[in-house]
Protein backbone atom coordinates (compact mmCIF):
# COMPACT_ATOMS: atom_id res chain seq x y z
CA UNK A 1 0.00 0.00 0.00
CA UNK A 2 2.89 2.52 0.76
CA UNK A 3 4.16 1.77 -2.72
CA UNK A 4 1.01 2.94 -4.59
CA UNK A 5 1.37 5.65 -2.33
CA UNK A 6 4.43 6.41 -2.82
CA UNK A 7 4.10 6.43 -7.04
CA UNK A 8 0.24 7.93 -7.43
CA UNK A 9 1.18 11.62 -7.19
CA UNK A 10 3.61 11.72 -10.16
CA UNK A 11 0.28 9.56 -12.03
CA UNK A 12 -2.00 11.59 -11.03
CA UNK A 13 0.16 14.97 -11.82
CA UNK A 14 0.93 13.70 -15.24
CA UNK A 15 5.17 14.21 -14.28
CA UNK A 16 7.03 13.53 -17.76
CA UNK A 17 7.72 10.32 -19.44
CA UNK A 18 10.95 9.52 -17.83
CA UNK A 19 9.57 9.46 -14.50
CA UNK A 20 6.29 7.00 -15.61
CA UNK A 21 9.06 4.18 -16.66
CA UNK A 22 9.01 3.13 -13.32
CA UNK A 23 5.79 3.37 -12.56
CA UNK A 24 4.57 1.15 -15.95
CA UNK A 25 6.53 -1.78 -14.50
CA UNK A 26 5.36 -0.93 -11.16
CA UNK A 27 1.95 -1.46 -12.29
CA UNK A 28 2.15 -4.27 -14.29
CA UNK A 29 3.76 -6.31 -12.11
CA UNK A 30 1.13 -5.16 -9.68
CA UNK A 31 -0.85 -6.22 -11.99
CA UNK A 32 0.78 -9.93 -12.07
CA UNK A 33 0.31 -10.41 -8.42
CA UNK A 34 -2.66 -8.79 -7.53
CA UNK A 35 -5.09 -11.42 -5.90
CA UNK A 36 -8.77 -11.83 -7.66
CA UNK A 37 -11.24 -10.30 -4.79
CA UNK A 38 -15.01 -11.12 -5.36
CA UNK A 39 -15.41 -7.70 -6.65
CA UNK A 40 -18.05 -6.51 -4.37
CA UNK A 41 -17.63 -3.01 -4.59
CA UNK A 42 -17.17 -2.89 -8.45
CA UNK A 43 -20.08 -2.92 -10.84
CA UNK A 44 -19.38 -3.73 -14.20
CA UNK A 45 -21.55 -5.12 -17.46
CA UNK A 46 -21.15 -6.84 -20.75
CA UNK A 47 -20.56 -5.47 -23.76
CA UNK A 48 -21.99 -7.06 -26.95
CA UNK A 49 -20.88 -4.77 -30.27
CA UNK A 50 -20.95 -5.35 -34.13
CA UNK A 51 -17.92 -5.54 -35.49
CA UNK A 52 -16.29 -2.21 -36.59
CA UNK A 53 -18.50 -0.40 -34.21
CA UNK A 54 -17.53 1.06 -30.52
CA UNK A 55 -17.09 -0.93 -27.43
CA UNK A 56 -17.84 0.76 -23.78
CA UNK A 57 -16.45 -0.59 -21.04
CA UNK A 58 -17.38 0.39 -17.24
CA UNK A 59 -16.04 -0.15 -13.88
CA UNK A 60 -17.93 1.86 -11.34
CA UNK A 61 -16.77 1.82 -7.40
CA UNK A 62 -20.32 1.52 -5.61
CA UNK A 63 -18.87 2.97 -2.21
CA UNK A 64 -15.87 5.20 -3.37
CA UNK A 65 -12.69 5.61 -1.03
CA UNK A 66 -10.50 7.36 -3.61
CA UNK A 67 -9.10 3.68 -4.35
CA UNK A 68 -6.73 3.34 -7.50
CA UNK A 69 -8.61 1.72 -10.53
CA UNK A 70 -7.33 -0.09 -13.38
CA UNK A 71 -9.01 -1.69 -16.43
CA UNK A 72 -6.82 -5.04 -17.83
CA UNK A 73 -7.46 -6.23 -21.25
CA UNK A 74 -7.64 -9.74 -21.66
CA UNK A 75 -3.92 -10.69 -21.56
CA UNK A 76 -4.11 -9.01 -18.14
CA UNK A 77 -2.09 -5.70 -19.66
CA UNK A 78 -3.29 -2.39 -18.29
CA UNK A 79 -5.23 0.23 -20.31
CA UNK A 80 -5.72 2.49 -18.02
CA UNK A 81 -4.49 3.09 -14.84
CA UNK A 82 -6.56 5.55 -13.48
CA UNK A 83 -6.90 8.87 -16.39
CA UNK A 84 -3.33 7.37 -17.99
CA UNK A 85 -2.94 5.49 -21.05
CA UNK A 86 -0.02 3.11 -20.67
CA UNK A 87 -0.83 0.54 -23.23
CA UNK A 88 -0.22 2.28 -26.88
CA UNK A 89 -3.42 1.07 -28.68
CA UNK A 90 -4.82 4.43 -29.55
CA UNK A 91 -8.13 2.51 -30.18
CA UNK A 92 -8.58 2.99 -26.63
CA UNK A 93 -9.90 6.23 -25.62
CA UNK A 94 -11.01 7.87 -22.22
CA UNK A 95 -14.47 8.55 -21.91
CA UNK A 96 -14.44 9.65 -18.16
CA UNK A 97 -12.80 8.79 -15.10
CA UNK A 98 -13.81 9.85 -11.45
CA UNK A 99 -13.12 8.11 -8.07
CA UNK A 100 -16.08 6.04 -8.84
CA UNK A 101 -15.85 5.72 -12.76
CA UNK A 102 -13.21 4.47 -14.79
CA UNK A 103 -14.98 4.43 -18.52
CA UNK A 104 -12.98 3.37 -21.63
CA UNK A 105 -14.45 3.30 -25.52
CA UNK A 106 -12.92 1.26 -27.56
CA UNK A 107 -13.12 1.76 -31.29
CA UNK A 108 -13.20 -0.12 -34.77
CA UNK A 109 -13.74 -3.31 -32.75
CA UNK A 110 -12.60 -6.67 -34.53
CA UNK A 111 -12.71 -9.97 -33.14
CA UNK A 112 -9.37 -10.06 -31.62
CA UNK A 113 -10.49 -7.69 -29.31
CA UNK A 114 -13.31 -10.54 -27.64
CA UNK A 115 -12.95 -12.08 -24.37
CA UNK A 116 -12.99 -10.68 -20.50
CA UNK A 117 -11.07 -7.25 -19.86
CA UNK A 118 -10.50 -7.00 -15.70
CA UNK A 119 -11.91 -3.62 -13.63
CA UNK A 120 -9.59 -4.21 -10.22
CA UNK A 121 -9.80 -1.52 -7.33
CA UNK A 122 -6.68 -1.09 -5.32
CA UNK A 123 -8.20 -1.74 -1.83
CA UNK A 124 -6.95 -3.79 1.30
CA UNK A 125 -7.63 -6.53 -0.39
CA UNK A 126 -7.58 -5.91 -3.61
CA UNK A 127 -10.97 -6.54 -5.90
CA UNK A 128 -11.04 -7.50 -9.46
CA UNK A 129 -14.13 -8.03 -11.33
CA UNK A 130 -14.44 -8.98 -15.28
CA UNK A 131 -16.68 -7.99 -18.30
CA UNK A 132 -17.22 -9.90 -21.26
CA UNK A 133 -16.84 -8.04 -24.59
CA UNK A 134 -18.60 -10.44 -27.92
CA UNK A 135 -18.32 -9.40 -31.12
CA UNK A 136 -20.75 -9.98 -33.48
CA UNK A 137 -20.20 -10.46 -37.47
CA UNK A 138 -22.70 -10.10 -39.87
CA UNK A 139 -22.20 -12.09 -43.30
CA UNK A 140 -20.07 -10.60 -45.63
CA UNK A 141 -22.26 -11.99 -48.85
CA UNK A 142 -26.11 -13.11 -49.35
CA UNK A 143 -26.79 -15.24 -52.27
CA UNK A 144 -29.34 -16.83 -53.83
CA UNK A 145 -28.46 -19.49 -56.40
CA UNK A 146 -31.10 -21.18 -59.01
CA UNK A 147 -31.32 -24.86 -60.57
CA UNK A 148 -32.56 -24.04 -63.54
CA UNK A 149 -33.23 -19.83 -65.22
CA UNK A 150 -36.54 -20.70 -66.79
CA UNK A 151 -38.29 -23.12 -65.52
CA UNK A 152 -41.42 -25.26 -67.02
CA UNK A 153 -44.63 -25.39 -65.26
CA UNK A 154 -45.05 -28.10 -62.87
CA UNK A 155 -41.28 -28.51 -62.71
CA UNK A 156 -39.73 -28.71 -59.45
CA UNK A 157 -36.71 -26.64 -59.05
CA UNK A 158 -33.74 -25.86 -56.74
CA UNK A 159 -32.65 -23.10 -55.27
CA UNK A 160 -30.04 -22.47 -52.58
CA UNK A 161 -29.26 -18.88 -50.55
CA UNK A 162 -25.91 -19.14 -48.73
CA UNK A 163 -24.67 -15.91 -45.88
CA UNK A 164 -20.83 -16.41 -45.44
CA UNK A 165 -18.67 -15.60 -42.72
CA UNK A 166 -20.73 -14.23 -39.71
CA UNK A 167 -20.79 -14.81 -36.55
CA UNK A 168 -22.90 -16.18 -35.02
CA UNK A 169 -23.99 -18.38 -37.71
CA UNK A 170 -27.45 -16.93 -39.27
CA UNK A 171 -31.10 -18.42 -39.49
CA UNK A 172 -32.52 -17.89 -43.10
CA UNK A 173 -35.65 -18.01 -44.06
CA UNK A 174 -37.55 -17.79 -47.75
CA UNK A 175 -40.44 -16.24 -48.66
CA UNK A 176 -42.51 -16.56 -51.99
CA UNK A 177 -44.03 -13.33 -52.35
CA UNK A 178 -45.72 -12.53 -49.58
CA UNK A 179 -45.87 -16.15 -48.10
CA UNK A 180 -43.17 -18.11 -45.71
CA UNK A 181 -41.47 -21.42 -47.07
CA UNK A 182 -39.71 -24.08 -45.60
CA UNK A 183 -36.14 -24.88 -46.29
CA UNK A 184 -33.12 -26.87 -45.18
CA UNK A 185 -29.96 -25.37 -44.00
CA UNK A 186 -26.62 -26.74 -43.27
CA UNK A 187 -23.79 -24.75 -41.43
CA UNK A 188 -20.39 -24.99 -42.36
CA UNK A 189 -17.65 -23.65 -39.29
CA UNK A 190 -14.14 -22.26 -40.03
CA UNK A 191 -12.18 -20.64 -37.44
CA UNK A 192 -14.46 -18.44 -35.28
CA UNK A 193 -16.60 -17.76 -38.66
CA UNK A 194 -19.74 -19.56 -40.19
CA UNK A 195 -21.63 -20.66 -43.54
CA UNK A 196 -25.02 -21.07 -43.63
CA UNK A 197 -26.77 -22.66 -46.85
CA UNK A 198 -30.16 -23.38 -47.37
CA UNK A 199 -31.65 -24.88 -49.75
CA UNK A 200 -35.20 -25.13 -51.21
CA UNK A 201 -37.32 -27.40 -53.40
CA UNK A 202 -40.36 -25.22 -55.16
CA UNK A 203 -42.51 -26.74 -57.28
CA UNK A 204 -43.59 -23.76 -59.98
CA UNK A 205 -46.60 -23.06 -61.92
CA UNK A 206 -47.74 -20.86 -64.54
CA UNK A 207 -48.97 -18.14 -61.45
CA UNK A 208 -45.23 -18.21 -60.60
CA UNK A 209 -43.99 -16.76 -63.35
CA UNK A 210 -42.85 -12.94 -61.97
CA UNK A 211 -43.17 -14.01 -58.56
CA UNK A 212 -39.78 -13.13 -56.26
CA UNK A 213 -38.36 -15.98 -54.18
CA UNK A 214 -36.45 -13.90 -51.26
CA UNK A 215 -33.81 -15.00 -49.24
CA UNK A 216 -34.34 -13.19 -46.04
CA UNK A 217 -31.46 -13.39 -42.66
CA UNK A 218 -32.01 -13.63 -39.08
CA UNK A 219 -28.92 -11.83 -37.01
CA UNK A 220 -28.37 -9.96 -34.65
CA UNK A 221 -25.63 -7.59 -35.95
CA UNK A 222 -27.55 -7.27 -38.96
CA UNK A 223 -31.80 -6.13 -39.85
CA UNK A 224 -33.17 -6.49 -43.21
CA UNK A 225 -30.46 -8.37 -44.58
CA UNK A 226 -32.64 -9.75 -48.15
CA UNK A 227 -31.87 -11.40 -51.53
CA UNK A 228 -34.14 -11.74 -54.03
CA UNK A 229 -34.47 -13.73 -57.19
CA UNK A 230 -37.65 -13.46 -60.01
CA UNK A 231 -39.42 -16.74 -61.23
CA UNK A 232 -39.27 -17.11 -64.80
CA UNK A 233 -42.06 -19.99 -66.01
CA UNK A 234 -42.96 -21.10 -69.28
CA UNK A 235 -45.97 -22.75 -69.22
CA UNK A 236 -48.92 -23.94 -72.42
CA UNK A 237 -51.04 -21.52 -74.43
CA UNK A 238 -54.90 -20.73 -72.16
CA UNK A 239 -57.43 -20.75 -74.31
CA UNK A 240 -60.67 -18.84 -74.47
CA UNK A 241 -63.92 -18.91 -77.52
CA UNK A 242 -65.52 -15.66 -77.52
CA UNK A 243 -69.14 -15.24 -78.76
CA UNK A 244 -69.11 -11.77 -80.82
CA UNK A 245 -72.39 -11.93 -82.90
CA UNK A 246 -74.89 -12.35 -81.67
CA UNK A 247 -74.40 -10.84 -78.81
CA UNK A 248 -77.21 -11.94 -77.01
CA UNK A 249 -80.02 -14.70 -77.66
CA UNK A 250 -80.42 -17.84 -79.85
CA UNK A 251 -78.18 -18.33 -83.02
CA UNK A 252 -80.76 -19.32 -85.09
CA UNK A 253 -81.35 -19.67 -88.91
CA UNK A 254 -80.49 -17.23 -91.23
CA UNK A 255 -78.56 -15.35 -89.28
CA UNK A 256 -74.61 -14.51 -89.02
CA UNK A 257 -72.13 -16.05 -86.12
CA UNK A 258 -68.86 -14.55 -85.03
CA UNK A 259 -66.33 -16.09 -82.65
CA UNK A 260 -62.88 -14.77 -81.78
CA UNK A 261 -60.30 -17.48 -80.17
CA UNK A 262 -57.76 -15.55 -77.55
CA UNK A 263 -54.77 -17.54 -76.42
CA UNK A 264 -52.28 -16.61 -74.01
CA UNK A 265 -48.86 -18.34 -72.70
CA UNK A 266 -45.15 -18.21 -71.92
CA UNK A 267 -43.94 -18.05 -74.98
CA UNK A 268 -46.80 -16.52 -76.60
CA UNK A 269 -48.78 -19.28 -78.98
CA UNK A 270 -47.18 -19.41 -82.31
CA UNK A 271 -50.14 -21.51 -84.13
CA UNK A 272 -53.65 -21.42 -83.81
CA UNK A 273 -56.18 -23.08 -85.82
CA UNK A 274 -60.05 -23.43 -86.14
CA UNK A 275 -61.78 -27.19 -86.48
CA UNK A 276 -64.97 -29.23 -86.46
CA UNK A 277 -64.97 -31.40 -83.74
CA UNK A 278 -65.94 -35.05 -85.17
CA UNK A 279 -67.02 -33.40 -88.86
CA UNK A 280 -65.20 -31.68 -91.64
CA UNK A 281 -66.06 -28.04 -91.71
CA UNK A 282 -68.54 -26.39 -93.62
CA UNK A 283 -67.48 -25.20 -97.60
CA UNK A 284 -69.08 -21.26 -96.08
CA UNK A 285 -67.55 -21.03 -92.81
CA UNK A 286 -64.52 -18.30 -93.06
CA UNK A 287 -61.24 -18.45 -90.41
CA UNK A 288 -59.24 -15.83 -90.51
CA UNK A 289 -56.87 -15.55 -87.74
CA UNK A 290 -58.49 -16.31 -84.77
CA UNK A 291 -61.88 -15.42 -85.39
CA UNK A 292 -64.10 -18.03 -87.50
CA UNK A 293 -67.51 -16.49 -89.16
CA UNK A 294 -70.31 -18.16 -90.83
CA UNK A 295 -72.63 -15.66 -92.48
CA UNK A 296 -76.03 -17.46 -93.16
CA UNK A 297 -76.34 -20.31 -90.23
CA UNK A 298 -78.84 -23.31 -90.84
CA UNK A 299 -78.84 -26.27 -89.24
CA UNK A 300 -76.13 -28.40 -90.64
CA UNK A 301 -73.89 -26.30 -89.11
CA UNK A 302 -74.35 -27.72 -86.00
CA UNK A 303 -71.70 -28.94 -83.93
CA UNK A 304 -68.65 -28.20 -81.76
CA UNK A 305 -65.99 -25.83 -83.15
CA UNK A 306 -62.47 -26.20 -81.55
CA UNK A 307 -59.90 -23.22 -81.25
CA UNK A 308 -56.68 -24.89 -80.82
CA UNK A 309 -53.25 -22.92 -80.07
CA UNK A 310 -49.74 -24.50 -79.20
CA UNK A 311 -46.17 -23.21 -78.08
CA UNK A 312 -42.93 -24.65 -76.94
CA UNK A 313 -44.38 -26.22 -73.85
CA UNK A 314 -47.33 -27.57 -75.43
CA UNK A 315 -50.92 -27.69 -76.66
CA UNK A 316 -54.36 -26.66 -75.42
CA UNK A 317 -58.08 -26.02 -76.91
CA UNK A 318 -61.30 -24.64 -75.81
CA UNK A 319 -64.67 -25.53 -77.40
CA UNK A 320 -67.52 -23.89 -78.80
CA UNK A 321 -70.54 -25.65 -78.90
CA UNK A 322 -72.85 -24.80 -81.33
CA UNK A 323 -77.13 -25.53 -81.99
CA UNK A 324 -78.76 -23.70 -84.80
CA UNK A 325 -82.49 -22.81 -83.99
CA UNK A 326 -85.78 -22.24 -86.26
CA UNK A 327 -85.81 -18.61 -87.59
CA UNK A 328 -88.93 -17.69 -85.62
CA UNK A 329 -87.59 -19.28 -82.08
CA UNK A 330 -87.07 -16.46 -80.31
CA UNK A 331 -90.37 -14.86 -81.11
CA UNK A 332 -92.28 -18.12 -80.44
CA UNK A 333 -90.31 -18.18 -77.41
CA UNK A 334 -91.52 -14.71 -76.90
CA UNK A 335 -95.31 -15.00 -77.60
CA UNK A 336 -95.31 -17.99 -75.29
CA UNK A 337 -93.44 -16.22 -72.29
CA UNK A 338 -96.54 -14.03 -72.81
CA UNK A 339 -99.17 -15.88 -72.54
CA UNK A 340 -97.69 -17.90 -69.41
CA UNK A 341 -97.79 -14.71 -67.72
CA UNK A 342 -100.72 -13.32 -68.14
CA UNK A 343 -102.56 -17.06 -67.85
CA UNK A 344 -100.57 -16.58 -64.51
CA UNK A 345 -102.25 -13.06 -63.62
CA UNK A 346 -105.56 -14.18 -64.44
CA UNK A 347 -105.23 -17.35 -61.92
CA UNK A 348 -103.68 -15.16 -59.81
CA UNK A 349 -106.55 -12.79 -59.47
CA UNK A 350 -109.50 -15.52 -59.24
CA UNK A 351 -107.52 -16.72 -56.42
CA UNK A 352 -107.79 -13.62 -54.76
CA UNK A 353 -111.27 -12.89 -55.20
CA UNK A 354 -111.93 -16.19 -53.92
CA UNK A 355 -110.17 -15.95 -50.64
CA UNK A 356 -112.42 -12.67 -50.20
CA UNK A 357 -115.48 -14.06 -50.81
CA UNK A 358 -115.13 -16.90 -48.06
CA UNK A 359 -113.69 -14.49 -45.30
CA UNK A 360 -116.84 -12.03 -46.37
CA UNK A 361 -119.55 -14.83 -46.11
CA UNK A 362 -117.70 -16.58 -42.72
CA UNK A 363 -117.70 -12.84 -41.08
CA UNK A 364 -121.21 -12.90 -41.99
CA UNK A 365 -122.90 -16.08 -40.51
CA UNK A 366 -120.38 -15.56 -37.78
CA UNK A 367 -122.81 -12.06 -36.86
CA UNK A 368 -125.87 -13.56 -37.60
CA UNK A 369 -127.10 -16.59 -35.86
CA UNK A 370 -131.06 -17.93 -37.17
CA UNK A 371 -134.10 -18.44 -34.49
CA UNK A 372 -136.95 -20.55 -35.02
CA UNK A 373 -139.93 -21.75 -33.24
CA UNK A 374 -141.59 -25.33 -33.12
CA UNK A 375 -145.32 -26.23 -31.50
CA UNK A 376 -145.56 -29.79 -30.73
CA UNK A 377 -149.22 -31.26 -30.37
CA UNK A 378 -149.39 -31.83 -26.50
CA UNK A 379 -151.54 -34.92 -25.69
CA UNK A 380 -152.48 -36.04 -29.58
CA UNK A 381 -150.82 -39.41 -28.59
CA UNK A 382 -153.99 -40.57 -26.04
CA UNK A 383 -156.41 -39.01 -28.49
CA UNK A 384 -158.73 -41.82 -29.99
CA UNK A 385 -159.36 -40.24 -33.92
CA UNK A 386 -157.82 -37.47 -36.01
CA UNK A 387 -160.50 -35.18 -35.48
CA UNK A 388 -159.55 -35.07 -31.45
CA UNK A 389 -155.80 -35.22 -31.99
CA UNK A 390 -156.46 -31.69 -34.01
CA UNK A 391 -158.67 -30.35 -31.45
CA UNK A 392 -156.16 -31.10 -28.49
CA UNK A 393 -153.62 -29.57 -30.59
CA UNK A 394 -155.51 -26.47 -31.44
CA UNK A 395 -155.84 -25.73 -28.01
CA UNK A 396 -152.68 -26.71 -26.85
CA UNK A 397 -151.08 -24.20 -28.82
CA UNK A 398 -151.44 -21.56 -26.20
CA UNK A 399 -149.58 -23.82 -23.57
CA UNK A 400 -147.22 -24.62 -25.62
CA UNK A 401 -143.44 -24.12 -24.97
CA UNK A 402 -141.21 -22.30 -26.96
CA UNK A 403 -138.33 -24.24 -27.90
CA UNK A 404 -135.08 -22.41 -29.97
CA UNK A 405 -133.08 -24.03 -32.28
CA UNK A 406 -129.53 -22.43 -33.17
CA UNK A 407 -127.23 -22.81 -36.09
CA UNK A 408 -124.59 -21.38 -37.83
Amino acid sequence: MAARAQHSGPAASGGGAPALVPLLLLLLSAAAIIPRGDGQNLVTEDVTVVEGDVATISCRVKNSDDSVIQLLNPNRQTIYFRDFRPLKDSRFQLVNFSNSELRVSLTNVSISDEGRYFCQLYTDPPQEIYTTITVLVPPRNLVIDIQKEIAVEGEEIELNCTAMASRPATTIRWFKGNKELTGKSEVEQWSDMYTVTSQLLLKVGREDDGVPVICLVDHPAVKDLQTQRYLEVMYKPQVRVSQNYPVQGLTREGEPLELTCAAFGKPQPTDMRWLRVDDEMPQHVVVSGSNLLISNLNKTDNGTYRCEASNAVGKSHADYMLFVYDSRAGEEGAIRSVDHAVVGGVVAVVVFAMLCLLIILGRYFARHKGTYFTHEAKGADDAADADTAIINAEGGQNNSEEKKEYFI
